[in-house]
């Protein structure tokens, strides 16, 4: 039981931690164009 007292709290905090993270990359448009490098390698310039 005492070891639960260590391991809920260290996962409330990574699991917060990968939620920021997460929204900042939402924020910082990481996730914009999915496709577009994969359509791109097709084109010829």
């Amino acid at each position: 039981m005492n070891v639960l007292v260590i391991l809920i709290p260290a996962s409330l905090i990574l699991g917060g931690l990968w939620l920021a993270v997460f929204f900042w990359a939402l924020k910082k448009d990481q996730f914009d164009d999915p496709e577009g490098n994969a359509n791109r390698i097709l084109m010829d310039d």
